[in-house]
């Protein structure tokens, strides 16, 4: 196979974690990778040797203008874009009524409206091919709740939202989605990737509070190989029926199974006041 015909994969947020070793597992793999961080520099030695296959450019997805420059220096070096990881992203630590309100809204202009505005930015040439794959890395936590992540959990609840319907409106046209929900892993994500408010209430002490120092304090040793996630994508990708949900890591697997259990049993538990909220007469047409 020439390198003209390996996939081209286009992954955000590659200084550290997930992003990297996607890079270069990729790299090394024999596929055309374009990686992107906000400062590129960062990126060199992900490219020397393999100047032919892998790019590094500048991005902040925040910047629509950088968005649209990096798209299309990697259509114009590769043609086009297969696979888009919309991976860049970070946390945020507060119980909700000590969260402010700049860095929470920064957080959600990353998590949630740069993922959105880098997918509309490939789609196009996606639709034009008919094929294509997003990837989108949410997290357990774009599932289930803890106390002083509130935050953090709203932008992956809805990055979860955005692509399942946009599995739904891109699976007629060729094109596939995969939402990536890890568990805790060792990458900087609990380390120089989450911020935290500067407030903190002693009410929130034994939820929030507690929460925030056991992140910090498990940071480094969380039981997720960031090396075995990332062939995981790869995997999945080259999946010729990927699933829409992909748990990495078995305190994710145990932790999704307790939160559909958790519903069930409320689902269960008040099913006649449910059903009991409907006209007499109607009939579902859903």
């Amino acid at each position: 196979m020439s390198n003209t015909d390996t996939s081209v994969w286009f992954i955000t947020g590659c200084s550290t974690g997930f992003g990297r070793e996607l890079v270069l597992l990729l790299r090394d793999q024999g596929f055309r990778v374009v990686a992107t961080a906000r400062d590129a520099s960062k990126l060199t030695d992900l490219v020397t040797g393999y100047e032919e296959s892998v790019i590094a450019l500048p991005l902040d997805v925040t910047d629509g203008d950088a968005i649209s420059h990096a798209v299309k220096q990697a259509e114009e070096k590769f043609g086009r874009i297969d696979v888009l990881v919309n991976n860049a992203g970070y946390g945020y630590l507060a119980a909700i009524e000590e969260g402010e309100d700049a860095p929470v809204r920064q957080m959600f202009d990353t998590n949630v409206f740069g993922l959105v505005d880098m997918t509309k930015a490939v789609l196009p040439g996606m639709r034009a091919r008919k094929t294509g794959h997003i990837v989108n890395l949410s997290s357990i936590g774009g599932l289930i709740a803890f106390p002083a992540t509130g935050y953090y959990h709203a932008t992956k609840f809805a990055v979860e939202g955005l692509s399942g319907s946009l599995a739904l409106e891109l699976a007629p046209l060729g094109i596939k989605v995969t939402l990536v929900e890890p568990g805790p892993f060792r990458t900087d994500f609990a380390g120089r990737s989450i911020g935290a408010s500067k407030t903190e209430i002693d009410d929130y002490a034994e939820t929030a509070g507690v929460r925030r120092k056991q992140t910090f304090a498990r940071s480094g040793n969380q039981p997720g190989d960031p090396i075995r996630a990332a062939q995981a994508i790869i995997d999945i990708v080259a999946s010729p029926n990927p699933p829409l949900h992909l748990l990495l890591g078995a305190p994710a697997l145990d932790l999704a199974r307790k939160g559909l259990a958790a519903k069930a049993k409320d689902f269960d538990t008040w099913e006649k006041t449910t059903l009991g909220a409907d006209y007499p007469d109607a009939v579902s047409n859903f």
